[in-house]
C-alpha cells in the first residue's frame, strides 16, 4: 500500500473530506486531537503543525514550549461516510522546530527502540488481548449483567454490532470478541502486526470503544480494576520477534519449537520484569489488579502450560512457526502501549544480546504456593504498589535509556506526585471500619 504524503492527499480529495483530525498522545497515553482543513494538508506535511507543547502532559517547559506535529500518512483512515459528511484522521509523530523528533514523544520512543531492533536485524510483532469493562453508570462500576467466560449475555449484540463496524472504519482488524470472566467485562483480540502500528490501533480502540458504548447509554472502562471481589482487566500480549520474514523465536528441532533467540528474549523479559512493571502498570489501580487470586501474573517466571507465570510461551502448536510467540501477562490496557512495547522489546532484546537463558520452566500453579514456598523457590515476585515500581524503574539503565532522558525524568516525577495523593487520601473502606472503632 503506497503511504505517502501524495497518495494520502488523492484519497482526501477522491472522498470529498473537508476536515482531517490529527491524533497524537500525552506521555501518560492520553488522545489529544485537532482538525485542519483538508486543504491545509499538503503544508502541514511539509512544514508540521505548531502547537503549544507546555500545555500537554510531559511534553516541554514554557520557555521550550513550540513542537510541530507531523502527520504520518500510513495512518490515514476515513471515518465517516454514507450520509454524514467524511472525516479524517492521521495520527502524528512530534518534532521539535527544527525537525529533530522530540524526545518525549511517545510515539517517538517506540519508533526509536524498533529501530534499534532493525539494526540487529529485527522486527517486533505484537498481538494484544484488551479486556474492558461496560457500565450502567460512568461514575462507578455498575455491570450490566452477571455473565462469565464466554458467555453469550442480553445486550451484548448490540454494542458488538457497533464496535466491529466502528473498528473497521479506523482499519482495525479484530481476531476475537468476546465477553470475559468478571459481570460486564469483554475482550477485544488484536491479530499479530508490526508493533508501532498495533500501539497506533490500541490508542484508537480505547477511543472508539467508549465511543461506542456511549453511544448505546452506557460506559467502557479500561480501568484495570474498578470493583473489589472480581477479576481486574489485563492486556495480555504477544510478541514474535522476526528476523526478515522468518520467526526468529520458532526452531523446529528446539524443545517445544522454541530457538536460543526466543529463551534469551523470555530470560530478559524476567531479568527486567520488575524494572519495566511501572510502565506496563502505570497507574495506582494497576496494583490492585496485580494481587494473588485473581489470575493476574504476580510471580516472576515463565511457563509453557501455567497462566499463572508472568511469561508463557503457547504450546498450543509446537511445531507451527506461524504460532511461535512469547506471552507477557502483567500490562493492563490503562498503560501507554508505545512505552509498554517498547520497554518489553528493550528487556527480551537486552536478553538476547547477551545471550542470556531463562531459569527453570514453572510446572505448577504459582497462585496455590504459600509465601514460604515461593520464597523457597527463589521465585520474585512482582512490585505490589506503584511506590515500589517506580523505585525499582527509577534504578535501571535499561529503562532510562529505553524511554530517553527527558521522559523517564517526567515519569517518575509524575507517578511519584500520584503515589503521594493516593498515600494521603482516606479511604472508604478506612472511615467504614475504622471511625466507629477507633
Amino acid at each position: 500500500m503506497d503511504a505517502s504524503p501524495d497518495r494520502a492527499l488523492t484519497e482526501i480529495e477522491e472522498r470529498g473530506v473537508r476536515f482531517v483530525r490529527l491524533w497524537f498522545t500525552d506521555v501518560l497515553g492520553f488522545l489529544k486531537s485537532f482538525a485542519i482543513p483538508s486543504e491545509e494538508l499538503e503544508t502541514a506535511f511539509r512544514d508540521g503543525v505548531g502547537f503549544d507543547g507546555s500545555a500537554i502532559e510531559g511534553f516541554a517547559r514554557v520557555e521550550e514550549a513550540d513542537m510541530l506535529a507531523r502527520p504520518d500518512p500510513s495512518t490515514l483512515r476515513v471515518l465517516e461516510g454514507g450520509d454524514a459528511e467524511p472525516v479524517a484522521r492521521m495520527l502524528c509523530d512530534i518534532t521539535y522546530p527544527d525537525g529533530a523528533p522530540f524526545d518525549g514523544d511517545p510515539r517517538w520512543v517506540l519508533r526509536r527502540n524498533l529501530e534499534r531492533a532493525a539494526a540487529a536485524g529485527y522486527s517486533l510483532l505484537a498481538e494484544p488481548e484488551v479486556e474492558f469493562f461496560l457500565s450502567a453508570s460512568a461514575e462507578r462500576y455498575e455491570p450490566l449483567d452477571r455473565g462469565g467466560y464466554f458467555d453469550l449475555t442480553p445486550g451484548e449484540d448490540g454494542f458488538r454490532r457497533g464496535i466491529i463496524p466502528a473498528l473497521d472504519r479506523l482499519g482495525i482488524a479484530v481476531q476475537t470478541l468476546h465477553h470475559e470472566d468478571a459481570p460486564s467485562q469483554h475482550e477485544i483480540d488484536l491479530p499479530p502486526a508490526d508493533a508501532l502500528a498495533v500501539a497506533d490501533d490500541l490508542i484508537s480502540l480505547r477511543l472508539v470503544v467508549k465511543e461506542v458504548a456511549q453511544g448505546l447509554g452506557i460506559h467502557a472502562s479500561f480501568m484495570p480494576k474498578p470493583a473489589v471481589g472480581i477479576q481486574g482487566s489485563g492486556m495480555h500480549t504477544h510478541f514474535r520477534l522476526l528476523e526478515g520474514e522468518r520467526n526468529a523465536f520458532f526452531d523446529a528441532t528446539a524443545d517445544a519449537g522454541l530457538s536460543k533467540i526466543g529463551r534469551s528474549f523470555v530470560a530478559g523479559l524476567l531479568e527486567h520484569a520488575v524494572a519495566i512493571t511501572a510502565i506496563t502498570n502505570q497507574w495506582v489501580n494497576s496494583y490492585k489488579r496485580l494481587v494473588p487470586g485473581y489470575e493476574a501474573p504476580v510471580h516472576v517466571g515463565w511457563s509453557r502450560r501455567s497462566r499463572s507465570a508472568l511469561v508463557r510461551v503457547p504450546a498450543d502448536r509446537p511445531d507451527d512457526e506461524r504460532a511461535c510467540r512469547v506471552e507477557y501477562r502483567a500490562a493492563d490496557p490503562a498503560c501507554n502501549p508505545y512505552l509498554a512495547f517498547a520497554v518489553v522489546l528493550a528487556a527480551g532484546l537486552d536478553g538476547v544480546t547477551r545471550q542470556l537463558e531463562p531459569p527453570a520452566e514453572v510446572l505448577e500453579n504459582l497462585h496455590r504456593l504459600s509465601p514460604e514456598e515461593v520464597r523457597a523457590a527463589g521465585i520474585r515476585l512482582l512490585p505490589d504498589n506503584l511506590h515500589d515500581a517506580v523505585a525499582e524503574m527509577e534504578r535501571s539503565e535499561l529503562v532510562a535509556e529505553a524511554l530517553g532522558e527527558h521522559l523517564f525524568e517526567w515519569f517518575v516525577r509524575n507517578k511519584r506526585e500520584e503515589w503521594e495523593l493516593h498515600r494521603s487520601y482516606v479511604t472508604p473502606l478506612e472511615v467504614e471500619r475504622s471511625f466507629p472503632l477507633l
